[in-house]
């Protein structure tokens, strides 16, 4: 089962036009609002699909975080406004499934900051969130982004700011904080963002994308 990740990246890499790549968006315990966001993922696969040339799934799916089925996707997106606990089984497998070849973006929706960075401590407890300079590849992909993440809603004033955690030298998650990527993916009725905010999103999360699939 954890060799699938590695099948699944490596079909894309050899032949994007024809792997059919399947996203998900990661259901947590706690009682934070896991769902928040539910046009972002089909949007944003169908911007990758029309502008990077993937050919990504773009049905709205979901698997938790202690599910064996997270192996059958490359690309998890975990959002939400509140609280996140994993069990340690969960842990467990979130840690297996990145150490295998997945790949988890967590965008902080506003709220989730203080649990997410505990709970990220049980899957990987001697790992660091580092902050990715402007440099890093992440933010240079078909989509330049010069000074990091765009801010796409406030909150607290505070810049947007990526954080990563590295493991020999791989990316396993990036985490966004204080930018909202999420809801700039949403349906433009949702929030009624101007549409130059949401193809800075979207642009930035094709990045996001880009980097996750091909950074082998």
């Amino acid at each position: 089962m954890k060799k699938i990740i590695i099948f699944i990246l490596l079909g894309f890499i050899c032949s994007p036009l024809l792997a059919q790549l399947k996203i998900a968006k990661l259901k947590y315990n706690g009682g934070g609002d896991w769902y928040a966001n539910k046009t972002a993922l089909p949007n944003l696969a169908n911007f990758c699909n029309k502008n990077l040339g993937t050919n990504i799934s773009e049905e709205d799916e979901v698997v938790e975080v202690g599910s064996p089925e997270i192996f059958l996707y490359a690309f998890v997106y975990m959002t939400g406004h509140g609280n996140v606990v994993f069990s340690d089984s969960e842990a467990q497998n979130l840690r297996n499934y990145l150490l295998s070849g997945g790949f988890l973006h967590i965008d902080d929706n506003f709220g989730m900051d203080k649990f997410v960075r505990l709970e990220l401590k049980k899957v990987f407890p001697e790992l660091e969130l580092i902050e990715l300079p402007f440099s890093h590849p992440i933010y240079k992909q078909k989509f330049q982004f010069p000074k990091g993440l765009p801010k796409i809603h406030e909150h607290e004033g505070k810049p947007a700011q990526g954080f990563g955690l590295f493991y020999k030298g791989r990316l396993l998650c990036f985490y966004t904080y204080e930018c909202d990527l999420g809801n700039g993916w949403e349906d433009q009725s949702i929030y009624q963002d101007p549409e130059s905010v949401r193809q800075i999103a979207l642009q930035m999360g094709a990045n996001v994308v880009s980097f996750a699939l091909t950074q082998f």
